[in-house]
C-alpha cells in the first residue's frame, strides 16, 4: 500500500481511481464493507482502490468539546488499512485551514485534481467541505459536473443496530470488549511500551507488564479481562494468554490514573521497555475493593484460571 500524508505526494501514475472517504477510526464493520465496495467497483472498472482519510478526527478542530476517544492511534488506523488491499491511503492533515475549504474546492482540489476521481464511495451520513456544510446529495451534484459517480455505502446492521465507532465506545465504556469485538472483526487493543510499575503483583505472585500511560487504543470500562499479549520486540512476534488489569487498585486505595497491567500466564518474561500490544477479549469481573491482601491474591487466583478457561476455549 502507498502511504501519502500530502496531496503533493500522490504518485503521478497513480492514474484514474476510485476513492472511498471517511474517518475510518477502528476499521469496525461498517467501514469494512465500504473498503470490501470499493475493491470490487474498482476492479471492475479498471481503477485504482484509494482510502482519502485524515491525520484526525475533524472534530478535534470543529468542536474539540465533543471529539470522542479515538478507538485506535493514526498508525493503528494505517496498520490496519495497509492489510485490507487498497493501493493507496491518502491521509489529509485536518487544520483549521482545510476546515475552512468549500465542498466545491474540495471536490475540486482534492477528488479531481489531486486523485483524477471516477468513482466516490461514502456513507450516508457523509459530510464534507467548510463547517461540515456539504451532503451526499451535494457531493452526487458535484461529481455530475466533474466527471465522477458517487456510491452510497449503506450501513452495515449488527443485532439490528447500526456499526458505529460510536457504538464501539459504548460497549467499551461497558466493558463489553466480546461484543465491540465483533463489529471490530477483532479484539479490541492497545499498543504501548512496558514500564515499571509498583511491583505490587510480583509480591503477590502475579508480576504483571504494565503499559505506559500514552499507549495507543481505547481502554475498557475498569475491571479484570481474559486477552492476549503480543510481544513485537522479540522476533515472531510471539503471542501469549494473559489475565489483564485495567484501572486503580481500590484494595490499596490508588487514586493515579487508570493502569493497564498484564499478567502472562505460565511464562516469567523480562518485558520491560518492549513494544506490545494488549488485546482484551472478555470481561471477568469489575473492580472490588478487598479487605486485605489475602482475599485479593485468593481472587486473582480465581481471574487467572478464569482467564485461562475463556482463552482456551476461544
Amino acid at each position: 500500500m502507498i502511504l501519502v500524508r500530502a496531496l503533493e505526494g500522490i504518485p503521478a501514475d497513480l492514474g484514474a481511481t476510485a476513492v472511498a472517504i471517511g474517518k475510518f477510526d477502528g476499521l469496525h464493520a461498517g467501514h469494512r464493507q465500504v473498503v470490501a465496495t470499493l475493491l470490487e467497483d474498482a476492479a471492475e472498472r479498471g481503477l485504482a482502490p484509494v482510502v482519502l482519510t485524515f491525520d484526525r478526527n475533524p472534530l478535534a478542530v470543529l468542536d474539540p468539546s465533543r471529539c470522542p476517544p479515538d478507538l485506535v492511534s493514526l498508525d493503528q488506523k494505517l496498520e490496519l488499512l495497509a492489510g485490507t488491499g487498497v493501493a493507496a491511503t491518502v491521509v489529509l492533515p485536518f487544520t483549521d485551514e482545510f476546515a475552512h475549504v468549500p465542498p466545491d474546492e474540495f471536490v475540486r482540489q482534492v477528488l479531481v485534481e489531486a486523485l483524477s476521481a471516477r468513482l466516490v464511495l461514502v456513507g450516508s451520513d457523509f459530510r464534507f467541505g467548510a463547517r461540515g456544510s456539504g451532503d451526499t446529495r451535494m457531493l452526487e451534484e458535484l461529481g455530475r459536473s466533474s466527471g465522477f459517480e458517487v456510491r452510497i455505502v449503506e450501513d452495515v446492521l449488527q443485532d439490528g443496530k447500526r456499526a458505529s465507532s460510536s457504538r464501539i465506545r459504548r460497549l467499551m465504556t461497558d466493558g463489553d470488549v466480546a461484543a465491540a469485538a465483533r463489529l471490530l472483526g477483532r479484539d479490541p487493543s492497545m499498543r504501548g511500551t512496558i514500564v515499571h510499575g509498583l511491583k505490587r503483583g510480583r509480591e503477590m505472585g502475579y508480576p504483571t507488564a504494565n503499559l505506559a500511560a500514552d499507549s495507543e487504543g481505547l481502554a475498557p470500562a475498569h475491571g479484570v479481562y481474559a486477552g492476549w499479549l503480543v510481544d513485537f520486540s522479540v522476533p515472531g512476534t510471539p503471542r501469549y494468554p494473559a489475565a489483564i488489569s485495567v484501572g486503580t487498585n481500590p484494595t490499596f486505595d490508588d487514586v493515579e490514573v487508570t493502569q493497564v497491567e498484564a499478567y502472562v500466564l505460565d511464562a516469567d518474561l523480562d518485558l520491560y521497555g518492549h513494544l506490545v500490544e494488549v488485546q482484551f477479549t472478555k470481561r471477568l469481573r469489575g473492580m472490588v475493593a478487598y479487605t486485605g491482601i489475602g482475599p485479593l491474591i485468593e481472587q486473582m487466583a480465581l481471574d487467572v484460571e478464569e482467564a485461562r478457561r475463556v482463552l482456551a476455549s476461544s
